[in-house]
């Protein structure tokens, strides 16, 4: 009897213990889906979905929140009037410090790219997404989607 109670407490430790290290480990690190921003209306935009492949981090379009564009009018070259979902619009993203950094970032509205890097803020919950320019950068927080 003392065997099959100690045999249970530890099926449920077990349980515990691999539901417990997933979550945290979401908490820290981009990975998943993030809900975007208009940077000019503050409207929701999209939702980018960030993956891992070889070390780098690339963030595909997997949903459009608003309908005002559905293609990449703007672009230029292969992405030109190509559908936004399923657009890879962040790509070459390795670590570098407490973010990642050294990638591009595609903003469809214009067609314009820019270097990028990102952070975790919110203890996860948000995501702070920097494109530069020569001098210029802008900053836009997205929000994870669960």
């Amino acid at each position: 009897m003392t065997f099959r109670l100690l045999g249970y407490f530890c099926a449920v430790a077990l349980f515990a213990v691999m539901h417990a290290i997933p979550a945290s480990a979401d908490a820290a690190s981009p990975l998943g889906k993030w809900r975007t921003f208009d940077p000019d209306t503050g409207a929701p935009k999209t939702v980018v979905e960030i993956t891992e492949t070889g070390g780098t981090l690339t963030g595909t379009v997997v949903e459009l929140l608003d309908d005002d564009e559905t293609t990449c009018s703007k672009c230029d070259g292969a992405r030109k009037n190509q559908p936004l979902v399923g657009m890879v619009i962040l790509w070459d993203l390795t670590p570098k410090g407490s973010g990642w950094a050294g990638g591009t970032i595609l903003r469809p509205a214009n067609g314009r790219t820019a270097n990028a890097s990102i952070e975790l803020a919110d203890g996860g919950a948000k995501l702070e997404v920097t494109g530069s320019r020569g001098i210029g950068s802008r900053t836009q927080t997205w929000e994870r989607v669960e």
